[in-house]
């Protein structure tokens, strides 16, 4: 009888980090490859990159992954080329040219269409997507020959850039909410310019208060001496909500889902606005706790709670 060999332990690992996705790899292949450089026991990603995209990509282990739905719902920025005169079964570079048509527009015919982009606007996922159909994605019934009816929803272009244009390219800058497929907003440009289009390239560059600053690719972090002190805190992902700083005696209060009233002498920083915060218990080195709601009559509820804190 063949011996197995023992199950590898993984380690306890918090933060975040912030990788640069290279080509060719999905989110989820770029992941396991970054646990098992870190052997961390629990990891999860921010949001799907395609294969053919680059850029940020923060990834969550530990602790963190208890706030990697903020960054879910989080706004994304891009920078895309287009390709303008060609469409593929897939919206990208990826798949095979359906249809060419001749690219005949100028700078202003582009602004003047890009205007339309901008704001409120309805998008109808692609068939090559992750969306799920009766348990299966929709893209296996694309690969099928399928293409079934999909309901347009509603998303916001928040800002559409034209950088650059040097026919038949076009490279933009897209500031957008989640659930925006970058692909179909390259594809709607080209139909409304009459030419047809898809993404030739697409690069991720911030995701929520998340940006390109000490973003490390997987080749340099795979060659890393001591990889874990690539990481960011857990609070990394908190750093758009306000502060709270609360006593020991407060802290051990709220790590036991207790209902605070913050009084001004039990709280170094009460914000003055409503919502979600970051809390903390005070010191030289302030302590996550977690993640609170303020509300009326300086109120402070539990969240999400640091299960470490309670160490």
């Amino acid at each position: 009888m063949k011996a197995t060999s023992p199950k590898k332990i993984r380690d306890l690992v918090d933060g975040v980090l912030l990788l640069d996705k290279p080509v060719g790899f999905s989110s989820n292949d770029a992941l396991i490859k970054a646990k098992r450089v870190l052997n961390a026991k629990k990891a999860g990603h921010t949001g799907t990159l395609d294969p053919f995209a680059t850029g940020l990509l923060p990834l969550c282990f530990g602790e963190a992954t208890k706030f990697s739905q903020d960054l879910l719902e989080a706004d994304k920025t891009y920078e895309t080329l287009v390709h303008l005169g060609q469409n593929t079964d897939t919206g990208d570079t990826e798949g095979d040219v359906i249809e060419e048509r001749p690219v005949d527009v100028t700078r202003e015919q582009i602004e003047a269409v890009l205007a339309r982009f901008r704001g409120p606007i309805w998008q109808t996922p692609p068939m090559y997507s992750a969306l799920k159909r009766d348990g299966k994605p929709l893209y296996e019934y694309a690969r099928a020959g399928i293409t079934l009816e999909r309901e347009a929803r509603p998303v916001t272009i928040h800002k559409l850039e034209l950088l650059d244009y040097q026919a038949p390219f076009l490279k933009l800058s897209v500031t957008c909410s989640k659930g925006t497929y970058i692909r179909v907003l390259g594809e709607d440009i080209g139909n409304a310019l009459g030419c047809g289009a898809h993404l030739n390239a697409l690069r991720r560059t911030q995701v929520g208060a998340l940006t390109m600053d000490n973003i490390i690719t997987l080749d340099a972090l795979i060659a890393h001496a001591a990889p874990l002190g690539l990481l960011a805190p857990v609070d990394a992902l908190l750093s758009s909500f306000p502060a709270v700083m609360l006593t020991a005696e407060l802290a051990a209060r709220f790590l036991q889902g207790q209902r605070l009233a913050l009084g001004k002498e039990e709280a170094v920083s009460v914000p003055a606005e409503l919502g979600r915060v970051r809390v903390y218990e005070r010191g030289d080195a302030p302590r996550l706790l977690g993640t609170g709601n303020m509300q009326e009559y300086a109120i402070l509820a539990p969240e999400r709670l640091i299960a470490t804190a309670h160490q």
